[in-house]
C-alpha cells in the first residue's frame, strides 16, 4: 500500500489529478524493486488522509523508484487509450469520446516522457514498444510470444532500469529477464481474462489472432513463471521478501486463478457478454469504494484489521501535511488540534 499510494501521489504531484487514473499495481512492481535494492535510498513520507484508506493517513514511498513507476504508468496506459481510440472500442466508437481520449492520451506520453526522460531512461525504449504493439496487431500470422514481444521488451527495459536507480547495476540483465517474463505473463494473463468479451465486441485479442488454444497459453504462462522465479532468485537485494511475494507467489496464484476461471467458460455457450451481465466480483468492489468514500469508512470488509474499531479509532489525523503534526488519535470524530490543515 506505501508503493501504491506512492504512486498515486506521485502521478498527482507532478502530473495532476487526471494522471492518478493510471495508478496500477503492474506499475507499482517498480517501485519496490527500486525499494528492495537500496532501501535506505528508498524514503517514505507521512501523507495526509484519503477516503480510499478509509480517511487514513499512511506512510508512502517517495522515491526516485515511484517517479520511474509513475513514467512508466502514464507512457503505457497513454498507448492503451491511443490504441482503443484507433480500434473503435466501445466508447471510443464515439467522435467526441476519441477526440478526448486522444488529447488525454497525448498528455500522459508528453509528461511521462519528460519523467523518464528526467531519471535517464531513454523513453523511446517504451514509446517504440507501443508503436511496434499496435504495427504486429495488423500482421497476419504472429505467434503469441511475438504478439508478446513488444510488452516483454518495455517491461523489461523499465525494470532494468531500477538497477540504475539503486545504484547495483550488477542487477541490471537479471532485471530484464524478470521484466520479459513478467510482461509476458501479464500480457498473456489479460488475454486469456478478455477472450470472451473481446470475441463478443470483436477486438483485436492475441490469442484468438494467433490460434492458440488455453491448454498452449498455460503452458507459455507455466515456462514464463518458471523462468520468473529463477531469475527472481538471481537478484542480489536487500530486502527481498515483498519482492518474492509479488512476482513469485501472487503471479503464480494470478496463473492459476485465471485459467481457472476461462475454463469454467462453456465451450458450447457463447461467451459472456460483460456489458449485458456485468460481473458481480467488479461491481462488489465498485460498491465496496463506494461505501469507503460515502461513510468516511464507516464500513470496513472483513479481513480489515480496523474492521471493529469505533469511528473515533478509525479517523487518522497523524498525515497532516499543513503543519506537519497534529493529534496522535482523534478523541471524536475530527476533534484535532487548531492546525489548519482539513482533518
Amino acid at each position: 500500500m506505501a508503493h501504491l499510494c506512492g504512486l498515486c501521489l506521485a502521478l498527482r504531484d507532478e502530473h495532476g489529478h487526471a494522471a492518478r487514473l493510471v495508478t496500477n499495481y503492474d506499475g507499482l512492481l517498480v517501485s519496490v524493486l527500486v525499494e528492495a535494492q537500496a532501501p535506505r535510498s528508498s524514503p517514505r513520507r507521512r501523507a495526509a488522509a484519503c477516503a480510499l484508506r478509509g480517511f487514513k493517513g499512511a506512510d508512502v514511498a517517495e522515491a526516485e523508484g515511484v517517479r520511474l513507476a509513475a513514467a512508466v504508468s502514464l507512457i503505457l496506459a497513454a498507448g492503451k487509450v491511443g490504441d482503443h481510440v484507433a480500434d473503435g472500442d466501445g466508447l471510443y466508437a464515439n467522435r467526441l469520446v476519441a477526440a478526448g481520449a486522444s488529447r488525454l492520451a497525448d498528455r500522459w506520453a508528453a509528461a511521462g516522457t519528460g519523467t523518464a526522460t528526467a531519471l535517464g531512461l531513454d523513453p523511446a525504449t517504451l514509446t517504440g514498444a507501443v508503436g511496434e504493439q499496435a504495427r504486429l496487431e495488423s500482421v497476419p500470422g504472429l505467434g503469441p510470444l511475438e504478439l508478446t514481444a513488444p510488452t516483454e521488451a518495455a517491461v523489461a527495459a523499465a525494470f532494468a532500469h531500477t538497477a540504475l536507480l539503486a545504484g547495483k547495476p550488477h542487477n541490471q540483465e537479471t532485471l530484464r529477464e524478470v521484466g520479459r517474463y513478467f510482461g509476458r505473463l501479464a500480457h498473456l494473463l489479460d488475454a486469456v481474462e478478455d477472450l470472451a468479451s473481446d470475441h463478443a465486441s470483436g477486438a483485436f485479442n492475441p490469442l484468438a489472432a494467433s490460434g492458440t488454444g488455453l491448454a498452449a497459453a498455460r503452458g507459455h504462462c507455466d515456462d514464463a513463471l518458471a523462468g520468473l522465479r529463477l531469475a527472481v532468485a538471481e537478484l542480489d537485494l536487500e530486502r527481498p521478501a515483498l519482492v518474492k511475494a509479488l512476482l513469485v507467489r501472487e503471479v503464480g496464484h494470478a496463473v492459476s486463478r485465471t485459467f481457472a476461471a476461462a475454463e469454467q467458460e462453456s465451450p458450447q455457450s457463447p461467451p459472456r457478454d460483460p456489458r449485458l451481465k456485468p460481473d458481480p466480483g467488479g461491481l462488489l468492489s465498485g460498491l465496496c469504494v463506494a461505501l469507503a468514500c460515502c461513510t468516511c469508512g464507516l464500513y470496513r470488509p472483513p479481513w480489515d484489521e480496523d474492521r471493529f474499531k469505533s469511528c473515533g479509532e478509525r479517523f487518522d489525523c497523524g498525515g497532516c501535511d499543513a503543519c506537519g503534526q497534529c493529534c496522535d488519535g482523534c478523541s471524536g470524530c475530527c476533534e484535532c488540534c487548531d492546525c489548519s490543515c482539513d482533518c
